[in-house]
């Protein structure tokens, strides 16, 4: 199943997850109903005075069982549920990085010497670029448990968490299965849903604490012989607390619906994407054989228990109503030989962990990982091309990243190792504080051609800060002589740091990019691309319009195509017939290629927004056909892949690297 038909599941499971919140709605109201009834028929039989005195208690309970008393209740518990879950919902709109403060869990800063946290950075960052996505900041909770979990609404508001025993008990090669796991649950919607099963429970959650409340608070209430205040509270209060042990129930029971299929699947992701059964069982095996196994000591843990990587709470749980598979059934999965024998963990030692540094790169595994790039992307990444040279990546290349979106192989994880080994030091260093990561893209957009470059730069030093402006004389030359295939591996891996800016800094950051790409008074493709990837990794997402159907989005698709060819800066007749192939794919008729000075940032910006609203079937009839565009010719420059993968990462597409060869899909299972 391909990240389209994913994202289509995750659709599916998010109108389950409604349909199942209405039954557990239906099911509330119905107990409060009969329990609210059967206290009143009580309370009358001590009172001589109702007229309900007469009669035996069950019939009492029947004849207040009306539609009046049923409506009232329905119209409170809807009210209370409604009211959680919008609550809940505001708490967590921040993205990830609400769940993860509220589990206790502090940032890892991208700059840290720390060994031990490097070692997780690392391998986040790894996956996140052999997969395409932003990478996502990185939190630690500081419990010895074994765990870790993904959360957020998208790629770009996401967050890594992992405790840290899951940092100092695991290999390397251990992390990465983990890791592969988590990303698995961003790609395919399994997060989002996630999150939104955190806001929806909540609501049903909040009638058992509002009864828990009535019962605290009903003694210290003043109470005569003609005043049963008191005890009526207590009725209610113990009716709420009836009720809210059933909403546990039905939560539970939610979350075992939705999540546990979803916990094998990402299982199976991880060795898909490591090509390495041994990393993610041999984590499973250490949970098994450790005394703390995955157990979160966080007080809110049982409220995302669903979001980590193995169960987080309590122990005893029916297998029935777990969140998460046994762990025998999951080794198995992976290793259908396996003894049954659980491991021990053992700290691992601290150590360098950056690619090629770390003993667990120098292993047959990760050398035969490497091997498969070949001279090709060895040149790729190494060479000292300028930036008018092409890449030759065959004509495929373009379709096999569209295959592998959601489903990185080892191939991309190696060409992701590869990129970054490849980088200057003092420019990776650079990523990872916040001064210095603003200097390196500005440093990105700075013209190649005197006397412009000049104007940028005397234009920085007036505007920006001067510890930032340094970093930008500093780093330029650099910059400069930059192999262009490695500006997006840069551009990602500055992204957590920059996540760290206030919103004032951020600000005036965005506005020094304008000023910096309009200083010759126009926009380039590849700034527009640039720019697009940054700040739509780092704003909030703008409300989107309402779903609509490619086929209403002719303009907007011809845009985007018109944009492609003109990229690859072909001539007339060949631009022409590279645009009419690959509108074939597309549901209009007659579409028109647009002449270069039509395609403009002011074009550009709505028709990837309107277009990012379509259903997954119909992005990847898009991108499939907007790949056409930048394949025709059998070559692919840099201005195509950095403009076809920052459409497709405003689509919600997140698309991997582009990669030489034939045998890609080898890689993969």
């Amino acid at each position: 199943m391909n990240f389209f038909e994913q994202q289509e599941r995750a659709k599916r499971n998010t109108s389950q997850l409604v349909m199942l919140m209405v039954l557990a709605v239906v099911s509330l109201i119905v107990i409060s109903s009969v329990a609210v009834a059967a206290i009143l028929a009580l309370l009358s039989q001590n009172d001589p005075n109702s007229p309900l005195a007469a009669g035996d208690w069950l019939s009492q309970t029947a004849t207040l069982l009306d539609w009046h008393l049923v409506g009232t209740i329905a119209v409170l518990v809807i009210g209370v549920v409604l009211a959680g879950s919008l609550f809940k919902h505001l708490q967590l709109r921040s993205g990830g990085k609400a769940v993860a403060e509220s589990l206790n869990g502090r940032p890892i800063d991208p700059a840290t010497t720390n060994l031990e946290e490097r070692k997780i950075l690392n391998v986040v960052e790894e996956m996140a670029i052999a997969s395409g996505i932003p990478v996502p900041p990185v939190y630690v909770m500081d419990d010895d448990s074994i765990n870790a979990f993904a959360a957020g609404h998208t790629p770009q508001d996401a967050v890594i968490g992992v405790t840290w025993g899951c940092i100092r008990l695991l290999t390397r090669e251990e992390l990465q299965g983990v890791i592969a796991h988590e990303f698995s649950h961003i790609f395919h919607g399994d997060m989002r849903l996630n999150t939104r099963l955190v806001a929806t429970l909540n609501g049903i959650l909040l009638i058992g604490l509002i009864g828990y409340i009535l019962l605290r608070s009903a003694p210290f209430r003043r109470s005569n012989s003609r005043d049963n205040s008191v005890f009526i509270m207590l009725a209610i209060g113990v009716v709420l607390v009836v009720v809210g042990f059933a909403g546990t129930f039905f939560g539970n029971l939610i979350k075992s619906a939705v999540s546990r299929q979803r916990e094998f699947l990402a299982d199976a992701s991880s060795v898909q994407y490591t090509r390495n059964p041994a990393g993610i069982a041999n984590a499973l095996k250490k949970i098994g054989g450790y005394d703390a196994g995955s157990r979160i000591q966080a007080a809110n843990a049982s409220e995302y228990s669903h979001m980590f990587f193995s169960l987080a709470v309590g122990g005893a749980f029916s297998t029935f109503m777990a969140t998460h598979p046994p762990l025998t059934q999951r080794i198995r999965r992976i290793e259908p030989d396996w003894d049954g024998n659980f491991t021990s963990p053992q700290l691992e030692s601290s150590v360098a962990s950056e690619p090629g540094v770390e003993p667990n790169a120098g292993d047959d595994r990760s050398r035969a990982a490497l091997g498969i790039l070949g001279a090709a992307a060895a040149g790729t990444l190494m060479g000292s091309q300028s930036p008018e040279q092409t890449t030759s990546l065959g004509a495929k290349a373009s379709r096999d990243a569209i295959d592998a979106i959601g489903q990185p192989g080892t191939r991309h994880v190696a060409y992701a190792q590869q990129a970054i080994a490849a980088l200057d030091p003092e420019l990776r260093a650079a990523t990872r504080d916040a001064y210095s990561a603003r200097a390196l893209i500005y440093g990105l957009l700075l013209a190649a051609t005197e006397p412009l470059r000049s104007s940028q730069l005397t234009a920085l030093q007036q505007s920006t800060d001067p510890h930032v402006y340094r970093y930008v004389t500093r780093l330029a030359t650099k910059l400069a002589k930059l192999d262009p295939r490695l500006r997006l591996p840069l551009v990602a891996l500055a992204l957590p740091a920059l996540k760290q800016l206030s919103s004032t800094q951020y600000s005036t950051f965005k506005d020094r990019l304008v000023g910096l790409i309009m200083a010759d008074k126009q926009v380039s493709l590849m700034e527009w691309a640039l720019y697009r990837i940054v700040v739509h990794n780092i704003e909030p997402s703008p409300r989107s319009p309402q779903r609509t159907a490619l086929s209403r989005l002719r303009n907007e698709c011809q845009v985007l195509l018109s944009a492609l060819i003109h990229a690859g800066n072909m001539d007339d007749t060949e631009a022409h017939l590279a645009f009419n192939t690959a509108a074939t794919g597309l549901p209009f008729e007659r579409l028109e290629l647009l002449p270069r000075d039509a395609v403009t940032t002011a074009a550009l910006e709505p028709a990837v927004i309107y277009l990012s609203t379509v259903a997954p079937s119909d992005k990847q009839t898009l991108i499939q056909a907007l790949a056409q565009a930048v394949e025709h010719d059998g070559v692919i420059t840099v201005a195509e892949a950095e403009l076809l993968r920052a459409i497709a990462d405003s689509l919600g597409c997140p698309l991997p690297p582009m990669l030489a060869g034939e045998d890609l899909n080898q890689s993969r299972l």
